[in-house]
């Protein structure tokens, strides 16, 4: 399939939640040519186009997406360009990054080994934790536009914010990050951190069961609401979500912000639970919480 144009490919398999409908048009593409040809293409025909990487924090329709889904998954690669600062193609699993650099002795993204999605999607949503984020070390990014134009942007130029940027709603396509990271540390020391994120996110998080990762963002602290944790696992939890399921999608039992598919859960379940766990707090808490995860195609409002 890789290099090829093809219509109405099912989306589930390329997801972690393992749900949604097919893309009207799906391309991964080999090489640079194939990727501006069939944008081209794309814009001569008016048709939106969609970036998946490695198919985390998204939630596809059941009905599908409309116009070009470009699969970036294959688009990988590590690129030294001079002492502590890398080219990253798009699709590279951001984890498995953050574990070649730990081993370099390169400090600086050993919080993302519990990310399960590439470099790309943690650009576009400023990925992060355990008190760090991709605005730490990205110094720019190479994009392709709408129109087809390559552009080099700063990491200033990003609009880059608590899990958002201004490029989850511009229609361009992330192909390459530039990295600055600080070298000349101890390797084993580096190791040894990951490993101890790592551990804390299997004791943590839920696993056996696709999932998306975080479904709700932290809320913003309000100045008129006094609450003893803004954490969305922590406000969920104490409304008693834990286990509520509708269809064959639950809460999970080990982190209240974390929704599973059990087998055979739809879109359509997994919005409909998404809403009363919203409504849910905001009836206790009086915050509106606000999708981590992004939502394709039709019906994908939650």
């Amino acid at each position: 399939m890789s290099g090829q144009l093809t219509r109405e490919v099912a989306l589930a398999p390329f997801t972690s939640f393992q749900v949604g409908g097919p893309a009207e048009w799906f391309l991964q593409p080999d090489c640079d040519l194939t990727m501006t040809d069939t944008l081209a293409w794309v814009r001569q025909e008016g048709l939106p186009v969609t970036v998946l990487g490695l198919g985390t924090n998204m939630l596809i329709s059941d009905h599908g997406v409309r116009g070009l889904v470009l699969h970036l998954k294959t688009w990988r690669g590590v690129r030294v360009l001079e002492e502590g600062i890398i080219e990253v193609r798009a699709g590279e699993p951001i984890a498995r990054l953050s574990l070649q650099m730990a081993r370099r002795g390169w400090a600086g993204l050993e919080w993302s080994i519990g990310v399960p999605g590439s470099v790309g999607g943690a650009v576009v949503m400023n990925a992060g934790a355990h008190g760090s984020q991709m605005a730490d070390t990205l110094e720019s990014v190479e994009v392709l536009t709408e129109t087809g134009e390559r552009r080099f942007l700063d990491a200033g130029e990003l609009g880059l914010g608590y899990r958002s940027s201004a490029l989850q709603n511009r229609g361009w396509v992330v192909l390459n990050a530039r990295i600055r990271l600080l070298p000349g540390g101890d390797a084993g020391q580096l190791v040894e951190k990951i490993e101890g994120y790592s551990s804390h996110r299997r004791r943590t998080q839920p696993t056996g069961f696709p999932n998306c990762g975080s479904v709700f963002r932290n809320p913003t602290k309000q100045s008129n609401i006094e609450l003893p944790s803004y954490a969305a696992g922590w406000l969920l939890e104490h409304c008693n979500l834990k286990g509520l399921r509708v269809g064959a999608a639950q809460v999970a039992e080990q982190h209240a912000n974390f929704i599973l598919n059990r087998g055979g859960a739809t879109a359509r379940d997994i919005l409909s639970l998404m809403r009363q766990m919203r409504d849910r707090v905001y009836q206790q808490w009086g915050v509106l919480l606000e999708p981590e995860v992004r939502i394709l195609g039709e019906d994908s409002a939650c």
